[in-house]
This record gives structure tokens, C-alpha cells and sequence, in this order.
């Protein structure tokens, strides 16, 4: 295989990595619902579906990146891929015992493999050919996570939802075998998809390991940003910022299905088809907002759209109704960008410190572990309706990072998720 074949074979090999994280992550509004039904939960509760994922990248990104130093990227991608494959085999016996704790520890085995493949894969793809076309090579590998994260809603309420969700009234006028036999039903729901995703995700695993992948020349500098790391200002800041960003999409999703069914009456697997919409509008939301930085600031961009998005979810608290849900479909929209803006916005100027300032930015995924609890027992304490109000706080902090860095004029997004 010539040289630019084999680049080419990579950069498709690597791309499969991030249509697989996008996959999985964009399950878990899936399966806030339904394990709330199946496990009888409470929106607080199910709330730590989330935080079960987004935790390990908290724990695990730096321990990820020393991995990668004395094993590489290959090494690091193939123990992202074993640890994902692990945790979605763990599904089934967690849902033949309909045991939640089991099914939160294999999320957290799931998602510490992903930690590993974006840590691994974010900077392989970026580097993987000439320095011209690393956005070009980015924006596709994100083509694909977006696919996947409309595809998993989609695919996710037609395999694992069942459209059957009793009121607690009537589950509770049930005799105690009919009841556990409905729950025990709803929970084994999880164990074909989950087994299908573990094999899909050993065949590429297998597929990898058997693949030569191009040696990347590592980016040297002799620039380093004055003073210490924790000193750099607007760094801490997007740190802060990527944290409330990452919470409020993480929130604005998870809760979808939930909020869907309690404002505008849908049926949860017709909620499921509504937030397949939804995510759709955010990968085409990516490709807008890339040609759109061409003639607009990219901090200007993330300003206004945050101030949109504050503005949609206002609207999302206080109509009833599909207008309510339509709403909630701008946000996913108007949210496409900010991943990448942020992480962008934030590693500006670190020189040789990019590595570790990037490591710290990664680690402020964990928003998503933490806000979704904050929404659902602001939820169980009053209603989800008004639980929305806590994405919109936290687009006010990214308002906030956006016009301190809206004198940047030029920017390349070096990052996705």
C-alpha cells in the first residue's frame, strides 16, 4: 500500500473511532428514560446515567495522555476500543439482574474507552497528513460523530424503548409477578443493542490492531506562554466555560424524551424521533457554523449564539405544547459549534504547554456528570419544564468566556465531540 493509500485507509480507520463515541454518548438519552422505567427511578436518580459517563473523563484524560506517551496512539486507541467493547457486554448481565449500580458501572467502563479514544483520536486525525487540510480532516471525522449522534436516538427508540409507559398509578394497581415481569421486560430490552455494539466495537478493535497506522512527526516549539499554567487567565476560563457548556448540552439532551412527554404529550418513542431531529440540526449546525467563521469572528459567533440559546430556552420554560419542543430543537442547532470553539478559544497562545492546557479541557467534560444531577433534582423538586432553567445559566458562562475573546479575528478548530 503506497503512502498516501495508506494515510487515506488511517484517516477512514480513525473517523470509525469518532462516529462510535458519538454512538454511545448520544445513547444515554435513551437510556435515561427508560432505566428510569425499567429500574423505577427518580429524574435525580436517572440522572446519573450521565454522570456515570462523564465522570471517567474527568478521572481518566490525563491518565489517558500518559498512557499515550510510552504506548502511542495506536496503543491508546486499542485500550479505548477493549474498555468500550468491555462495558457494553457488561449490559447484559447488569439487565438480567436489573441492578442500576451494574448498569452505571458498565457506563463508566464505556465511557472511560471513550475517554481514551478521544484523547487518542482528536490529535491523530489533526495531525494525520498536511497542516493545510487538518481542519478539512477534523470537520469530516465530526461529520460522522454528528451522523451517529442522529442515528443512536433513532435506532435506540425502535431497539430498546417499547412505547409502553404506564403511569405510576396504574403500574402500581399491578400484582407484585405482573409487575416484575413488566420491569424485568423492559430492562433485558438493552441486551441485544448493547451485545451488537460490544462485537461491532471488537471488530474494529481487531481491525486496527492488524492495521499499520502512520507515524506522526510530533509538533515541537520553542514558545511557551509566560507564567505558570494555572496562570494563564483565559485558559482557567475556558476551562469554566467548556465545563458549563458541555453540562447545559449534556442537560438540554438527556432530558428530552422526558421533557417532551410532559410539556407536549409525545409518546416516548416519538420523542425519540423529535431528539433524532434535534441532533441532526447539530451536525448541520457544525457544517454552517465552519462556513460561517469564514466571514464571522468565531468568539462573536459562540456570543451570539449563546445569547440565542438563553433566549430559545426562556421560550422553552414558559410555552406549552410543541412550540416548547420546537424550541428545544434550536438549542441543539445553536449549540453545534461551541465544543470546538471553546477547547479552540482556550489552548490559544499556550505554545508548548497546548498539550496540558488541551488535558485540562478535556477534563471539564465532566459538567456533564455534574449538571444533569443539579437539573433532575431541580426537576423532581418542581418540573422539568422549569429544570430548563439551568442549561440557560450556563450559557451565560460561555456568553462570558466568548466576549472576553471576542477581539480573536482567526481561528482553527483542533478538536471534536
Amino acid at each position: 500500500m503506497t503512502a498516501a493509500r495508506s494515510t487515506t485507509f488511517a484517516v477512514g480507520l480513525i473517523t470509525c473511532l469518532f462516529f462510535l463515541w458519538g454512538f454511545a454518548l448520544n445513547l444515554n438519552p435513551i437510556l435515561i428514560p427508560h432505566l428510569k422505567k425499567a429500574c423505577q427511578l427518580t429524574d435525580g436518580q436517572s440522572a446519573l446515567i450521565d454522570s456515570a459517563s462523564y465522570l471517567a473523563y474527568f478521572l481518566l484524560a490525563l491518565p489517558a495522555g500518559q498512557f499515550m506517551k510510552r504506548f502511542g496512539y495506536k496503543g491508546g486507541m486499542l485500550l479505548g476500543l477493549g474498555l468500550f467493547a468491555l462495558g457494553a457486554l457488561l449490559f447484559y448481565p447488569a439487565a438480567a439482574l436489573r441492578s442500576y449500580p451494574f448498569f452505571l458501572g458498565a457506563l463508566f467502563v464505556i465511557a472511560s474507552g471513550l475517554t481514551f479514544l478521544e484523547t487518542a483520536a482528536n490529535p491523530y486525525i489533526t495531525g494525520l497528513g498536511s497542516p493545510e487540510g487538518a481542519t478539512q480532516r477534523l470537520n469530516f471525522a465530526q461529520s460522522f460523530n454528528g451522523l451517529a449522534a442522529t442515528l443512536a436516538p433513532l435506532l435506540g427508540g425502535v431497539f430498546i424503548l417499547s412505547g409502553n409507559s404506564p403511569s405510576p398509578a396504574a403500574l402500581a394497581a399491578l400484582a407484585p409477578a405482573a409487575r416484575t415481569a413488566y420491569l424485568d421486560h423492559e430492562a433485558v430490552a438493552v441486551q441485544g443493542p448493547y451485545l451488537l455494539i460490544g462485537g461491532f466495537v471488537l471488530l474494529i478493535a481487531l481491525l486496527l490492531w492488524r492495521t499499520p497506522l502512520p507515524a506522526l512527526a510530533e509538533e515541537t516549539t520553542d514558545t511557551v506562554a509566560e507564567g505558570g499554567l494555572w496562570q494563564q487567565k483565559n485558559l482557567m476560563f475556558g476551562v469554566l466555560a467548556q465545563f458549563f457548556y458541555v453540562g447545559a448540552q449534556v442537560c438540554v439532551s438527556s432530558f428530552f424524551i422526558r421533557f417532551a412527554g410532559s410539556v407536549a404529550g409525545f409518546e416516548e418513542k416519538q420523542a425519540a424521533q423529535y431528539l433524532a431531529v434535534a441532533l441532526f440540526g447539530f451536525m448541520a449546525g457544525r457544517f454552517l457554523g465552519t462556513v460561517l467563521m469564514r466571514y464571522v469572528p468565531a468568539a462573536r459567533l459562540l456570543a451570539l449564539y449563546s445569547v440565542l440559546n438563553v433566549g430559545l430556552l426562556v421560550l422553552a420554560t414558559t410555552l406549552h405544547g410543541t412550540g416548547a419542543v420546537y424550541a428545544l430543537l434550536g438549542v441543539e442547532f445553536f449549540m453545534s459549534i461551541m465544543f470546538p470553539t471553546i477547547f479552540s478559544l482556550g489552548i490559544r497562545g499556550l505554545g508548548a504547554r497546548t498539550k496540558d492546557g488541551s488535558a485540562l479541557l478535556v477534563m471539564a467534560i465532566a459538567g456533564g456528570a455534574v449538571l444533569p444531577v443539579v437539573m433532575g433534582h431541580v426537576s423532581d423538586a418542581s418540573t422539568i419544564q422549569t429544570a430548563y432553567l439551568v442549561p440557560a445559566l450556563c450559557f451565560l458562562v460561555v456568553l462570558g468566556f466568548a466576549l472576553r475573546n471576542s477581539s480573536v479575528k482567526h481561528l482553527t478548530l483542533s478538536t471534536a465531540h
